[in-house]
């Protein structure tokens, strides 16, 4: 994960300035398609999710290239020994990422939350990489990390892809605030997704996201 983990706990938790998306009517101009890995992350909506805060020194809204973003993966093995770093630096290599697309979203409201739920602010990284058996492997090592830890419990399962693991803290919690992890693959595409708000918490707003983004990435040969 490196530079992703990084970035998302990192984030701002101010929800930053709405992107809205004015009809293509109203101002004459065609906004430019968005291609590649960016074009596959779930758009922001005025009626939806929001722009959301700044995932680190990335912004809410970013795209890496295959180079750079294995660059800041080994970055971030800086001040481990020397002989540790070097073996984890072949195997970021050996996962061959050839591109990584980010966006953060916000919801206080609208279609998404009811008067039930409190604000929630979602974190999702794409990365693209060239052999399957990585990314297998990649969230194998995710979920049995979150799997090990005392403070999560199995949070809501994605219908329809089950590659995909979520986990939330406990609702009993008294710290005020709700966390969820979730990571998938499909294809050859990597998904992780940070969501955090105030309880109670909107985890079905934000199942509801995860399953939108995974249906958007297409299978090597589909169309998206």
């Amino acid at each position: 994960m490196g530079y992703t983990v990084d970035a998302v706990r990192g984030a701002d938790r101010d929800a930053g300035a709405p992107v809205w998306a004015f009809p293509e009517a109203a101002t004459g101009v065609k906004a430019p398609e968005v291609t590649g890995l960016a074009g596959v992350l779930v758009p922001y909506r005025p009626d939806g999710w929001s722009r959301g805060p700044d995932l680190g020194e990335f912004g809410a809204d970013a795209t890496l290239s295959g180079a750079r973003a294995t660059a800041l993966r080994k970055e971030s093995l800086s001040s481990l020994p020397r002989s540790q770093r070097k073996k984890l630096e072949k195997e970021i290599d050996r996962q061959r990422i050839t591109g990584v697309a980010m966006r953060s979203y916000a919801s206080t409201g609208g279609v998404h939350l009811d008067e039930r739920t409190g604000a929630v602010t979602v974190a999702v990284v794409l990365t693209r990489m060239e052999g399957r058996a990585a990314i297998r492997s990649m969230t194998s090592r995710q979920n049995a990390f979150f799997e090990a830890l005392d403070v999560f419990e199995d949070g809501p399962r994605i219908d329809g892809h089950e590659n995909a693991r979520c986990y939330l803290l406990p609702a009993d919690t008294d710290e005020g605030f709700d966390m969820m992890f979730c990571s998938a693959y499909r294809g050859d595409v990597l998904v992780y997704a940070t969501a955090d708000g105030v309880q109670p918490f909107g985890a079905e707003a934000v199942v509801e996201l995860l399953t939108e983004q995974l249906d958007r990435i297409a299978e090597p040969g589909e169309a998206v």
